[in-house]
């Protein structure tokens, strides 16, 4: 039986849930997404292929991976430290209430915010107060994941467009003739992003010569 090692590509379906209570939060499965009222219109559910030890999935789930057989299945809890991080208190802010009516907001507990880019959840509301918490929702959470490792991925177009759709969506167009790409994406993609994506793909996919990124036209 083959043993994962770190830079394989390969065929995984996964559910994460919070280990406390259970709450389902991320998975590759369309029915347990509508299942637990998380499913998402503009995602693709299914298998999803991935290159282990690139951070395609969370630290601890990419570290669990190595070592393992394919195909196999698995239970395993992460740590707060190999996922989402741990609370930390400083990114806990008080923002004054005026800031948000006079954007037309009406704040209470409990709903999302951007403030000044940053994505925070609404804790308290009074005394002219607001706090906010700008920790990932997950932070300091210890989560349950079940995965399924299905194989090993060799051919290496459908290595180079798995790696690319990480990153840039599923939505993009990946053409390949003698092991020049051309990506068509809908959204302009940063040239320092299009060149690390270029960088790393030769790497860790030596048959790729080339990578072209160009815009859809509407």
């Amino acid at each position: 039986m083959t043993k994962i090692k770190k830079q394989d590509f390969i065929e995984i379906e996964y559910t994460g849930q919070i280990k406390d209570d259970n709450l389902i939060f991320d998975t590759t499965d369309e029915k347990t997404a509508k299942e637990n009222e998380i499913f998402d219109e503009n995602a693709k559910y299914g298998p999803i292929v991935i290159c282990v030890g690139e951070g395609n999935v969370i630290k601890g789930l990419d570290q669990f991976l190595e070592g393992k057989d394919i195909p196999s299945e698995h239970e395993v809890d992460i740590e707060p430290d190999n996922g989402f991080g741990r609370k930390n208190p400083q990114h806990v802010k008080m923002i004054p209430t005026n800031k948000f009516t006079k954007q037309n907001i009406t704040p209470m507990p409990g709903l999302q915010v951007n403030i000044d880019g940053l994505i925070g959840i609404i804790k308290t509301v009074g005394g002219g107060r607001t706090i906010v918490d700008f920790n990932h929702p997950l932070a300091s959470k210890i989560l349950a994941y079940k995965l399924k490792i299905n194989k090993i991925v060799t051919d290496d177009k459908e290595k180079t467009e798995a790696y690319l759709k990480i990153p840039l969506g599923s939505d993009i167009q990946v053409t390949e003739k003698e092991g020049n790409y051309e990506v068509e994406s809908k959204q302009d993609i940063p040239e320092k992003l299009q060149n690390s994506l270029k960088e790393n793909a030769k790497k860790l996919i030596p048959s790729v010569k080339d990578i072209k990124f160009t815009k859809k036209n509407k």
